[in-house]
């Protein structure tokens, strides 16, 4: 195992303050990050990736790459909650596999911020399309999980599919993304470089201070959830890692960039804990939050942004 990978990781200074930020629960200190500037550094962060993503997608070429990229994107993102329900119904009732089945589909844009963060580390190169790969990743698993609850409920009423559909392509988080796409596709150079300061220049501290918050919300979570049972925690760890080395070894025959492999990876690996769970309020109230949450929260994005970056990076290295 190539160890520099994994002490980078580990010694990132955001990565650190999710530490920091687990290590104050755990000392019960009242260190607290306000929600409304949590919620602000989110949509930041939502914005940023977004914009850059665009802009890098407008100095692409299309390829047929990009075409396969799109459309592997929307696959994984409709394939990994139908499998993940059938697992997950050897344990948990109709909603709660269902409302899992749509976290483990969708995607984390946290984590993917992170992976970002972590290539340019590393100084590998990676496709501005990805964003788009992302945002195309959000509403698909969300629709495949609410169907899946309603066909296999008990009580069988008629989805209100449209409603699920514009609930999860109209999600905050999702619409941002895909609009700040949009715009900094649209934007010229010049245009661009003046809100530069704002979209790169700050980026990496304003990481910094989510992920703190992140750390402090994951360890509140983290100790009930243990408790629950050793299977949810596993799958919170093997299906990523399942996940996340598939994508990785599939695209690697359409795509010979390595971080666009990587990203592949972490967007099969990583799981929803913002749009999902909004999503699920709506379409699945008897889905419990304190199951589905902390498993993306509290377990699979430490595991992701600790030691996956790094397994999944080692795995395309070697497969290349």
């Amino acid at each position: 195992m190539d160890l520099h990978l994994l002490i980078d990781n580990l010694t990132n200074p955001a990565l650190l303050f999710f530490f920091l930020g687990i290590i104050a629960v755990q000392l019960k200190s009242d260190l607290a990050i306000p929600s409304t500037s949590a919620k602000f550094i989110s949509l930041y962060l939502l914005f940023s990736i977004g914009f850059k993503g665009g802009q890098e997608l407008a100095h692409s070429t299309w390829s047929a790459e990009i075409g396969y990229s799109l459309l592997f994107g929307v696959v994984l993102a409709t394939v990994i909650p139908l499998i993940a329900f059938f697992v997950l119904r050897q344990r948990f009732d109709v909603s709660n596999s269902g409302a899992i089945a749509a976290s483990y589909g969708s995607v984390s844009a946290v984590t993917f911020v992170t992976a970002i963060s972590f290539l340019e580390m590393e100084h590998i190169a990676f496709g501005g399309h990805m964003v788009a790969v992302m945002a195309l990743m959000e509403a698909p698993s969300i629709v495949v999980g609410v169907l899946l609850i309603a066909l296999f409920s008990a009580t069988r009423g008629k989805p209100k599919l449209g409603e699920h559909v514009k609930h999860a392509v109209t999600n905050g988080s999702v619409l941002l993304i895909t609009g700040s796409l949009i715009i900094g596709l649209l934007a010229s150079d010049e245009q661009a470089q003046g809100i530069k300061p704002f979209t790169t220049d700050i980026f990496k501290g304003f990481l910094a201070v989510f992920l703190l918050d992140m750390g402090i919300t994951s360890g509140r979570k983290l100790k009930s959830f243990i408790k629950k049972g050793k299977f949810a925690v596993l799958f919170s760890i093997v299906v990523p890692i399942i996940n996340g080395l598939t994508a990785a070894y599939i695209s690697s025959l359409f795509t010979d960039n390595i971080g666009n492999q990587f990203l592949f990876s972490i967007l099969a690996a990583s799981a929803s804990y913002i749009a999902v769970p909004a999503a699920m309020q709506l379409a699945a109230p008897k889905a419990n939050p304190s199951l589905y949450l902390p498993m993306a929260l509290g377990v699979t994005f430490p595991f992701n942004i600790t030691l996956g970056m790094p397994l999944y990076l080692i795995f395309i290295t070697w497969i290349n």
